[in-house]
Parts: C-alpha cells; sequence; structure tokens
C-alpha cells in the first residue's frame, strides 16, 4: 500500500470520515484499510491525527442481539463491582484506586 493522502484540519474531500463519523450515520468501517489522514497542528507537540476511512466502502452497523447485551451488561455490573466489599456502586469504580472509595480511604470516610 503506498502513502496515505493526507489533509489539513477540517479540509478533507467528501466521501471520507471518522470512525465516529461513520458511527453517527450508523456505519462501521467494516475491515477496510485507513484510506487517509487528517492532520491538526499544534504549538508545543507533533500534529493530531484523525483517521479517515471511504464511507462507500462501510457498512451498518451490526444490531444489537440478546447475547451481545447480556456480554456487555455484565462487563458493566464488574466494572461497577468493588473487588474488596463486593458492592454494585452504581457507578464505575475509579481504575485509578482499582477498588471503591470507602474501601480504598477507610479513615477518611469514618471522620466525615
Amino acid at each position: 500500500m503506498g502513502e496515505l493522502p493526507i489533509y489539513r484540519w477540517r479540509l478533507a474531500p467528501d466521501g471520507y470520515a471518522t470512525r465516529r463519523q461513520l458511527r453517527a450515520l450508523g456505519l462501521r468501517p467494516a475491515g477496510q484499510d485507513v484510506a487517509a489522514e487528517v492532520q491538526r497542528p499544534r504549538k508545543r507537540r507533533g500534529p493530531l491525527v484523525a483517521y479517515l476511512y471511504r464511507i462507500d466502502l462501510a457498512k451498518p452497523v451490526r444490531p444489537m442481539t440478546p447475547g451481545r447485551r447480556a456480554a456487555l451488561e455484565a462487563a458493566m455490573a464488574a466494572r461497577r463491582t468493588c473487588p474488596n466489599c463486593r458492592r454494585d456502586l452504581g457507578y464505575c469504580i475509579p481504575r485509578s484506586l482499582g477498588m471503591c472509595v470507602t474501601c480504598h480511604d477507610p479513615e477518611e470516610q469514618c471522620a466525615a
């Protein structure tokens, strides 16, 4: 495969879209290779890069099946469950802590 075409930010031609833009259209890349890049210059670091896919080669998003829904719900329940106290907190526990705030800092909770 040759070099990818590179466009400046907001100047890509019609017919290309990022993954998020495809998703908003109800599409997915469907295994196609990256077709182009969009680069946004920054002052202190290298440019921000977004990969573009061809819209005409994209396919519709696969529908949610009962099995996929059950797997997604189980994964989200695991992210909400503290590994120490085994409570479902109703929100995703912080990955930086690895447990709920109560288990991570019990002295601070007692003082409050």
